[in-house]
């Protein structure tokens, strides 16, 4: 009865994951550009909420794009505390993602369950059960978060071209808008469309300081923060911009250079760390398809299921602390 159970939970976010694939198709194909159209109107809007001329801005300017296609889960997201939406706003915008919130929890939801129901028929240990069904539904997340990190990989390794162009237009004689402006017409990709985004807040009335504070909520750099904060600091103290900005992009490549050299210098710890995170799975794997009974007793008897859920939790543990100690920072 519980197996029949969750089997129609499964089935029924399989069919709420086929609908909202379905709806983002659709609206996707007939309305190409009405998610940005939104989006920037309301980020432009929200900027002057000081201002008496606010009460201009229309509803289609203060709505925030859906967090799923589907409007029950839409209104059921919509409950989540403020602060928990915009930072998984922010995750899916960095992740460079076109797809709603609802589909990715959807998505987790049902490997979570899948695995979980798998897993139990075949070995009836609810340990391993639990711990295959978390590991399966932190899949989409470690997708995102892979495709976050290579979008900020990317930014951060513009940045400096990017700086270069700024000073250089500075020195030209042209302004600190309009070489941001350069920069972002001529390197493209995450750079480019960050730098495009601010030069339009500048351009809807936001201050520069603004517009700049607000890039660094978008994009989690440590060196455009320095960025910002400099030329906020000299836009009040007065200075020598231009010069600030080169010695900033010296720094950042610099900076860079080192951590080549750091990773080239922890390749083999990297390495050993990652045999030795797949080591335990391989063996199982191995020793399951040689000698089947060799392992069943692991999962027939009380005393063994306990045994495989604390090596799990065990190997799980080893893992983390593997992957922290060759992380190095730079």
């Amino acid at each position: 009865m519980n197996i029949i159970f969750l089997l129609a939970v499964i089935f029924f976010i399989f069919v709420l994951l086929i609908i909202e694939a379905g709806l983002y198709a659709y609206r996707k194909f007939r309305y190409p550009f009405r998610k940005q159209i939104r989006e920037r109107l309301f980020a432009y809007g929200e900027e002057e909420e000081e201002e008496e001329e606010e009460g201009m801005i229309t509803d289609l300017q203060r709505k925030k794009p859906p967090l799923s296609g589907v409007p029950i889960l839409n209104t059921l997201l919509q409950q989540l505390p403020s602060r928990i939406i915009e930072k998984l706003r922010l995750f899916l915008n960095q992740a460079d993602t076109r797809l709603p919130l609802g589909f990715y929890l959807l998505l987790t939801l049902l490997l979570i369950l899948g695995g979980f129901l798998v897993v139990i028929n075949l070995t009836g240990v609810v340990g391993l059960s639990l711990f295959i069904g978390i590991i399966l539904g932190i899949l989409p997340y470690l997708y995102l978060s892979l495709k976050r990190k290579r979008w900020q990989q990317k930014f951060e390794s513009q940045l400096a071209d990017g700086l270069d162009f700024i000073a250089r237009a500075m020195r030209a004689g042209n302004a600190f808008t309009t070489g941001m402006k350069l920069a972002a017409d001529e390197l493209g990709g995450p750079l480019g469309a960050e730098f495009r985004e601010t030069i339009n807040e500048i351009n809807f009335g936001v201050r520069i300081s603004d517009a700049l504070r607000n890039l660094v909520k978008r994009v989690d750099c440590p060196d455009l923060k320095f960025f910002v904060v400099a030329t906020n600091i000299q836009s009040e103290a007065g200075g020598n911009l231009a010069e600030i900005i080169e010695n900033i992009s010296r720094i950042i490549r610099e900076r860079a250079k080192l951590e080549g050299k750091v990773k080239i210098l922890t390749a083999e710890a990297r390495v050993s760390a990652f045999i030795l995170s797949v080591l335990p799975f391989v063996v199982m794997g191995i020793l399951s398809v040689i000698n089947p009974d060799y392992l069943k007793i692991l999962f027939s008897d009380p005393t063994g299921k306990k045994i495989i859920t604390i090596a799990m939790v065990m190997v799980l543990t080893g893992i983390l602390v593997i992957y922290r100690m060759v992380k190095v920072k730079v």
